[in-house]
């Protein structure tokens, strides 16, 4: 299983760095895992770029009207396209102006995390967060209670 994170932008902060680092390190031993920040230079270079680096891969754009789902929801979507030959999985956080219609399109889900707004570094850790989650659900792992 090879899951790519895209991320418009880049950590700054040593404490965001700190906790994406943690995630990372974490998931080592259920999936490969790679992190593409995308340099923050207008939405078409972005989308563009988004667009590029998700080719061949199964594409969820994280959007606030996308498809809501519980920790077990994600566990279960991503054990499903597991389940259905889906090896190469990738997430999107699109940039402070959001992707153009182009990701849309190109997306084959949508994932929100609900209606509030985060900033992109806390939407970045809480989503390394949820698939590591998701994996310890799926293998009935304590961690998720």
């Amino acid at each position: 299983m090879r899951i790519t994170v895209i991320a418009v932008g880049k950590l700054k902060e040593r404490f965001w760095k700190d906790a994406v680092a943690e995630y990372v390190k974490r998931l080592g031993g259920y999936a490969k895992l790679r992190i593409v920040e995308i340099p923050d230079r207008g939405i078409d270079f972005e989308s563009d770029e988004i667009i590029r680096v998700a080719e061949g891969a199964h594409l969820i754009l994280l959007a606030i009207d996308g498809e809501q789902r519980s920790s077990e929801g994600i566990a279960h979507r991503l054990d499903e396209l597991m389940t259905y030959g889906t090896s190469d999985i990738v997430f999107c956080i699109g940039g402070s102006d959001g992707v153009n219609e182009s990701v849309y399109k190109r997306a084959d889900e949508t994932l929100s995390f609900g209606q509030i707004t985060l900033p992109h570094n806390l939407a970045r850790v809480v989503l390394l967060e949820q698939i590591y989650r998701a994996f310890k659900i799926m293998r009935g792992e304590p961690y998720h209670k």
